[in-house]
Order: structure tokens, then C-alpha cells, then sequence
């Protein structure tokens, strides 16, 4: 019997689903990160490895029974990356005495547009550790807003509001900048002093995206400083929509969200709510019909099928 796998490569988790040649799940699971660009290309393979062996040892069946697997993960904005991933991770295959008939990767806002919309017109936001805007016309195009990566982009993703909460912290332990909630919320952290910041920031590999929960947390106690990130943040995912309709050319443009940030119940998604209300009118947001991981294997099962 021959088997789908979709996988969604998450900044912090990857997720894994395993389907039947008609996209019936039959056997879903997770494990540790898969943006090689942060994480190193052979953590990821290592990574996406055990992942399809649990969907062997599941299935009870061998690599060569996945007719398709579809990876969609940040970091797959390039050619050349996309390219470098998957001779390694081939490589990696054949390294473990197994082969893997047909390996795509695709960016994960890709596959998460696949599975919100089945294939239809629509877009979707994305706001986790990253940001990113895909979407697709009446014609079928892809096109796409953001999605340049934490150093120049990433705006109103986990990682901005992150970095601007840090960057406010180290700011009042100067003495630059205004007391902020923060100082009191990253305790947590093991984060007291600057010392103590820099310490996490640049010696121990700190996350600065998992920042982003308290910066949110202090804009619902109403620390000014916070609001301003806060407020700031979902305009750039404002700004997001706007090009994205532009580019679709659709008088009425569904938005499908997915990502901690914009899907938790937060001060943040509830600003970003009500800004779509207010300033765009023509622009309507919807559930997704499935998640990423569930794109992942329709796309598995459209190459499968070409």
C-alpha cells in the first residue's frame, strides 16, 4: 500500500500526518524543529527522520511506500535552499539504508494556503516565530508579502515583538527608557539585570520569539511601552493585508490566520481583529477548512497524482 505524508516545519515543532492515497490521516505525530536556517540542515534531517520512521513503524511499512512527502517549512523562500535541503536530507535517507521515492519542500506558507482554502482562491497570514503572507487568484498564481526573514522582516511576528520587548528591557536597566511591566514578567526567564539579559540574549541561545507572550501579557496590564510594540506590530501585518489585496485583485479578499500569535485569544489578535474591521471592509477573515500539515499531504497528493 502506498501512503501520503504532509509535514509542516514549524520554528519550534514539526508536525507530521501520514494519509492514505485518497488523503484519509491514518497516523499524525511531532518532533523537534525545521527551519535549517536557524537550526543547522542536519539537526532538521535528523529531525525529519524520525518523524517518517514513526510513520513506518505506525503504518508498518517501509520508506519506499510513501508515493509523495511534502515538506513545507520556513526557510524555503530560495531555490538554492530548497535544492540544499533536499539532497541532504536524500543523502541523509540513503545514509539510514532507505529511499524515499518523491521528497518536495515548499515554504510553510505554501501548504497552509493549500489546506485553509483545499486549493481555492484565498490567502493566508501567517504570525508564529516568523511572518509571512501567502495567497492565491482566480488564475491560480501564488503571490506573496513578507517573509524576509528575522534580520529585515518578520513584522508582527513572535520574534519582533520579542526582540522590541528585550530591546525595552535593556533600556530601563540603562536608565534610557520608561519602567516597563517586563521587568517584572521575564523573572521567569532567569532575566533580573542587563547582565543577566545579555547573558540569555547571546551566550545561552535564548528564544527570543517565546518573549513575545509577555510582551503581550504586559500590553493586557496596560504598560504603555508594550501597547506602542503591540500596537505597532499589527499594523505591519495591516500593511500585509493591503499588499496582499492589491496583488489579488479581489474585490472581497477571505484570510485565513494560523500562528500562535494571531490564532491565541491575546491583546494582540483581538487589535488585529478589530483594525481589519475598521479599516478593511473588503477583507473577511475565515477559519481554515485544515490545517498546514493537511495541506501538506493535498499537495503530496496532487504531485502524486501528476
Amino acid at each position: 500500500m502506498k501512503y501520503l505524508v504532509g509535514i509542516d516545519g514549524g520554528g519550534t515543532k514539526t508536525r507530521c500526518i501520514a494519509a492514505d492515497n485518497n488523503g484519509k490521516l491514518l497516523f499524525e505525530t511531532s518532533g523537534g524543529p525545521s527551519n535549517f536556517l536557524v537550526f543547522g540542515i542536519d539537526k532538521v534531517c535528523e529531525n525529519l527522520f524520525q518523524l517518517l520512521e514513526e510513520c513506518t513503524k505506525n503504518l508498518k511499512c517501509n520508506f519506499e511506500n510513501f508515493s509523495s512527502v511534502v515538506l513545507g517549512t520556513a526557510g524555503a523562500g530560495r531555490k538554492e535552499d530548497v535544492e540544499k535541503l533536499t539532497n541532504h536530507f536524500l543523502n541523509y535517507v540513503r545514509s539510514k539504508n532507505a529511499a524515499i521515492n518523491n521528497f518536495t519542500v515548499l515554504s510553510d506558507a505554501r501548504i497552509a494556503l493549500e489546506g485553509a482554502f483545499s486549493g481555492r482562491p484565498g490567502s493566508i497570514l501567517i504570525s508564529g516565530t516568523g511572518s509571512i503572507m501567502f495567497g492565491k487568484d482566480a488564475k491560480g498564481t501564488i503571490h506573496r508579502v513578507g517573509g524576509f526573514g528575522r534580520f529585515i522582516g518578520d513584522e508582527g511576528s513572535g520574534y519582533s515583538i520579542g526582540k522590541k520587548g528585550l530591546a525595552a528591557l535593556s533600556k530601563f536597566y540603562d536608565g534610557r527608557g520608561s519602567k516597563t511591566v517586563l521587568s517584572e514578567l521575564v523573572d521567569h526567564f532567569g532575566i533580573n539585570s542587563s547582565e543577566e539579559l545579555i547573558n540569555a540574549v547571546y551566550k545561552n541561545n535564548f528564544d527570543i520569539a517565546s518573549a513575545a507572550q509577555q510582551v503581550i501579557l504586559a500590553a493586557e496590564k496596560d504598560d504603555d511601552i508594550c501597547k506602542k510594540i503591540i500596537n505597532d506590530e499589527t499594523d505591519e501585518l495591516i500593511l500585509h493585508i493591503i499588499a496582499m489585496k492589491e496583488k489579488l485583485k479581489q474585490d472581497i479578499m477571505e484570510v485565513s490566520f494560523t500562528g500562535s500569535v494571531i490564532t491565541t485569544h491575546n491583546y494582540f489578535s483581538r487589535l488585529l481583529h478589530q483594525k481589519i474591521k475598521i479599516q478593511l471592509p473588503g477583507v473577511k477573515v475565515i477559519e481554515p477548512e485544515y490545517n498546514a500539515a493537511m495541506g501538506a499531504v493535498l499537495m503530496a497528493k496532487e504531485i502524486s497524482a501528476a
